[in-house]
């Protein structure tokens, strides 16, 4: 029986959808990598910025994609960051602490999709906003819309046979809400 070949679309650039995207293509499937910001990493791509509304209850701010600070160091060691196949640097490989900071991980990433050829994969600067499922007769694929990063209208729309979302849940803040309370 033959394998058969999709065109997959993965939504994010980050770790996950690094490896996502590298899985997809050793099967042999056709893939677009859909990435908002200019570079790879998601979280780990450090963002000085400050968002003018911290608990997010202004939907008009600009949304800082990352959640860490600079002094930021993994609460993982070095061995169990890495991939089977591709091991996170040890230590004596610049910082020697059993524990990794931020930019250490970005690097690895960075190394990790130059090394399987993944940049080329990847639309930098474009934004999903939408994926919806659809049936056509005996076709079943995704419908992608996604827009240029920072524009309002929509840019295009792709269609897909696959779809992984790997966009990550430390965009959007948190807010407990106690009963009583004004927000």
């Amino acid at each position: 029986m033959a394998k058969l070949h999709v065109k997959a679309a993965v939504i994010g650039a980050g770790m996950s959808g690094l490896v996502a995207a590298r899985e997809l293509r050793r099967e042999g499937h056709q893939v677009v990598v859909f990435e908002r910001s200019s570079d790879i990493g998601g979280t780990w791509l450090y963002d000085p910025s400050v968002e003018s509304d911290p608990l997010g209850l202004d939907p008009s701010r600009d949304v800082v994609h990352s959640s860490m600070y600079q002094s930021l160091r993994l609460n993982l060691p070095r061995p169990i960051m890495g991939f089977s196949d591709y091991p996170f640097p040890k230590k004596g490989s610049g910082d020697s602490r059993n524990f990794p900071g931020h930019e250490e991980v970005l690097q690895f990433l960075r190394s990790f999709a130059e090394d399987f050829k993944l940049v080329e994969l990847i639309r930098f600067g474009h934004e999903v906003v939408r994926v919806e499922r659809d049936v056509e007769g005996s076709q079943d694929w995704w419908a992608v819309e996604w827009r240029m990063r920072g524009g309002e209208e929509v840019a295009g729309v792709d269609v897909f046979e696959a779809v992984v979302v790997c966009n990550g849940k430390n965009t959007q803040p948190r807010i407990a809400e106690f009963p009583g309370t004004i927000v």
